[in-house]
């Protein structure tokens, strides 16, 4: 990496902000060399000379050719970015769009550049503004200029890729092919009324690329926890008339604001997997120095709230130590009966300490229901007594009080051991052990969890009392700190995998998502909640999937009856993994597993096709840690 003075004043900066330790694990961050080298992997995955003109000619077939109206505020907008912006425009291989220029600059510097392409491309058009306005009310004029079925948004130095309106309308259904793979699908019931792609930065001098952002779909947890979305951002004008445009007082992250407003309001937002704008970095830019404009992420946190506000919902903004990174913590508006419900075999000293980090939680309104299984060792029945107050009957249910924090003045909490007599299935033992909840929410709990957050329930509880949520995960690590379970991706070698497996609990990952609360297609059952009612709804765990998957099924079928995923990390674990069950290495394991992957693969073939799409089909399938996919 090179260095220069620009980079020293700006890593002091951080320094200042994050204090040495966490500035050291930036540094280091920063300085690891990528798996895969992004300018060449940028330059192979570009679109080609001759990809470029079969979209012209297959634009000209369109019956519908809608005009997109890109907006720009302008001021003082240097004359090389200006020229490298204009051209990227018109370079498109989709040439109905217009460039709606609004130049808040004092004097006519800019308007003399704008003038030389102006007049010999009509599609530009251009408004001296009688003062400068601020970066809103500039770009808002430009709204005001526009005339096209969409608007797409355009920093004054920033550079579109050639094929990014053709990409971002054939994603809209714009396009017969993209219109007719609409409908056919039973995903996508509406054509999208917004759509974004994927960014990454450029040099000052435009021939460097880096900081590649690979984006999910949409994902509304990730949205309120950082603006993903922000280029290249297309909306349609119906939806910006509905939402009003950009709004002053959010300066410095009116983009936020305006990309919250428009994803609430539309009925589908679609996603680009494709690099198709370039953020040019500045010192004066946010893109590579956050530093520089620090009250835009406290316009960002406002943003957030008055997002919340428009929704109903109730929750508590804050920064994280990551600029233009937040925490939502979501208000629990009710303390329903909370059943948790472990299955268990042997393994009493696991057991105890799960138990006795369930004893510290702050909530209090909550059941533990042990499902016993095929336990042999004196001490596991000496532990049931210990917490029932009753000798265990195999052939009963046996039932106790489990005391809870001594701080508590509650009577103490119900604690039940059932027995499943079965062989071991994982799936079937949960599901036996619903059958004995009392409780509105279940949390399905592993027994070698060790809970480390005492407000764990509280925080899952409160995503789950959200409407659209069905089902929560945590931050699971190993005993040595490192993490364990950040989030599942489907498709991972070969089936599911759980993310920054084997990342320092101190780091964040890739775009800080091991930090991040975020929905995913996934998360693990050894520390998942859910509503009984959706848990009922669903079938609950899949039987035949005894061992492997059956959480990864689960959520996908609580995700196809219309409900989100949520990675919360606020809730944190140790899991001690797979103590009580082994490896799999014996022929009938390994055949059951093999039954498994099969299962799966026959009962999810779209999203293990198509990928996860709160994945990236550009990020690799053989590694958990967001790398690019080799060349």
């Amino acid at each position: 990496m090179k260095i220069t003075w620009y980079k020293i004043k700006k890593g002091l900066k951080y320094l200042k902000h994050y204090g040495p330790k966490k500035f050291i694990v930036r540094l280091k961050e920063r300085l690891e060399p990528q798996e895969v080298p992004y300018g060449p992997w940028y330059e192979k995955h570009k679109a080609t000379a001759a990809e470029l003109e079969r979209q012209r000619t297959d634009a000209e077939t369109w019956a519908n050719k809608p005009v997109v109206s890109i907006c720009v505020p302008l001021y003082k907008t240097k004359e090389a970015d200006l020229g490298q912006m204009i051209a990227s425009v018109q370079a498109q291989s989709y040439p109905y769009w217009e460039l709606c220029l609004a130049d808040g600059t004092p004097d006519d510097s800019v308007e003399k550049l704008v003038r030389q392409w102006s007049e010999s491309d009509k599609r530009i058009v251009y408004k001296h503004l009688e003062e400068n306005l601020g970066i809103a009310d500039n770009t808002n004029a430009a709204f005001a200029m526009a005339g096209g079925e969409w608007i797409g948004l355009l920093d004054h130095d920033d550079i579109l890729a050639p094929d990014a309106l053709y990409e971002v309308l054939a994603a809209a259904g714009v396009s017969p092919v993209a219109a007719s793979k609409v409908w056919e699908s039973g995903r996508q019931a509406e054509y999208a009324e917004v759509v974004y792609t994927d960014e990454d930065k450029i040099s000052v001098d435009a021939k460097e690329h880096f900081q590649p952002h690979f984006k999910p779909d949409y994902n509304l947890d990730l949205l309120r926890s950082n603006n993903y979305i922000t280029h290249f951002f297309v909306v349609k004008r119906a939806i910006v008339e509905e939402v009003g445009g950009f709004q002053k007082e959010f300066d410095g992250a009116q983009d936020y604001d305006f990309i919250l407003k428009c994803t609430c309001a539309a009925k589908r937002t679609a996603h680009v997997p494709r690099m198709l704008y370039h953020w040019r970095v500045s010192p004066e830019s946010t893109a590579d120095n956050p530093a520089s404009k620090l009250y835009a992420f406290e316009a960002g946190k406002r943003a957030i709230e008055a997002d919340l506000e428009r929704n109903g919902v109730k929750a508590e903004v804050s920064h994280t130590p990551d600029y233009g990174f937040y925490r939502v913590k979501y208000t629990l508006t009710d303390t329903p009966l909370v059943s948790i419900i472990i299955p268990n075999k042997d393994e009493a000293v696991t057991l105890k300490k799960c138990i006795a980090s369930i004893q510290k939680s702050s909530y209090q309104n909550y059941e533990v229901i042990i499902v016993e299984n095929n336990s042999t060792e004196a001490e596991t029945f000496a532990y049931y007594e210990k917490l029932t107050g009753q000798p265990y009957d195999a052939d009963k249910v046996c039932e106790g009080v489990l005391t809870g924090r001594k701080n508590n003045l509650s009577a103490g909490n119900a604690v039940k051991v059932v027995t499943w007599k079965g062989i071991f299935n994982y799936s079937a033992i949960n599901n036996f052990g619903v059958q004995y909840a009392k409780g509105e929410y279940l949390v399905l709990l592993n027994n070698d969890i060790e809970l480390i957050t005492a407000d764990w329930l509280e925080e899952m509880l409160a995503n789950c009392l959200r409407k659209e949520v069905g089902i929560v995960g945590a931050k699971l690590l190993y005993d040595d700190n490192t993490v364990q379970h950040a989030g599942i991706v489907v498709g991972i070698g070969g089936i599911a995998a759980n993310m920054f497996t084997g990342l320092k609990a101190e780091r964040d990952g890739y775009m800080h998502k091991a930090s991040l609360q975020m929905n995913y297609s996934a998360v693990t059952a050894a520390c998942l909640m859910v509503e009984t009612a959706i848990y009922k709804a669903v079938g609950g765990l899949t039987e035949e999937l005894t061992v492997a998957f059956n959480d990864v099924d689960f959520c996908l079928k609580v995700r196809k009856a219309g409900y989100l995923v949520v990675y919360n990390p606020a809730v944190k674990a140790y899991h001690y993994e797979s103590k009580s069950r082994g490896a799999e290495d014996t022929p009938e394991k390994i055949a059951r597993f093999e039954r498994e992957i099969a299962y799966m693969k026959e009962h999810w073939p779209d999203i293990l096709k198509d990928g996860d799409p709160y994945y990236n089909k550009c990020l690799t399938l053989n590694k958990t840690n967001y790398s690019i996919k080799p060349l």
